[in-house]
């Protein structure tokens, strides 16, 4: 793959993705797969490490995704790819903003586009949902449920109420990412 390619792909990313590392995952799947960059367990397994990372999400996916294509250089082309775009609208609309927020055409807009960021979201989650939790990839594939996987989920929900009721205050999201990779450990099993 060359580099300009690499930086197209992830510049592309950047300008059509609204709402943030999250929202941008289906978008980063879609292009990822239809390029041949990873395939879907691989792509799983940076989203893992991605959001387990200090960072913007999609900085931390795209800076990983360039390293395994094309070293250091593909790191930061990837990386500066997919963060130009918000960093020129961010500079636009910063300079006009006080202007902008007046018109009903662009409160308009942005009350289209959080709808939009919800449900990218949730088809995200729901894809990954069911590829984790049961196996599934395609309306035609196969069915395998993963036990593991939900037990791991059941004990990170059942940690953040017990939390939330008993101590009166949220989980810390270190403590349960630290909790999922033990658990994960002791689950699949390091070796």
């Amino acid at each position: 793959m060359t580099y300009l390619k690499l930086f197209l792909i992830f510049l592309e990313i950047g300008a059509v993705s609204f709402g943030g590392g999250y929202g941008m995952i289906s978008v980063i799947r879609d292009a990822v797969l239809s390029h041949g960059l990873l395939t879907e367990e691989q792509l799983m397994n940076f989203i893992a490490v991605a959001e387990s990372t200090p960072g913007p999400i999609a900085v931390n996916l795209a800076t990983f995704i360039g390293s395994s294509q094309g070293g250091l250089l593909g790191a930061f082309l990837a990386t500066l790819g997919v963060v130009l775009p918000a960093f020129l609208i961010i500079l636009i609309v910063a300079s006009v903003l006080k202007n902008l927020m007046k018109y009903e055409g662009v409160q308009g807009f942005l009350g289209g586009v959080r709808p939009a960021v919800a449900s990218l979201i949730l088809a995200t989650a729901l894809t990954m949902g069911l590829r984790v939790f049961f196996g599934v990839t395609t309306f035609s594939g196969g069915f395998s449920f993963n036990y593991k996987g939900v037990i791991i989920l059941a004990a990170l929900v059942a940690i953040s109420l017990a939390s939330k009721f008993a101590l009166k205050k949220k989980a810390s999201p270190i403590v349960l990412i630290v909790i999922s990779a033990g658990l994960g450990i002791l689950l699949y099993g390091v070796f």
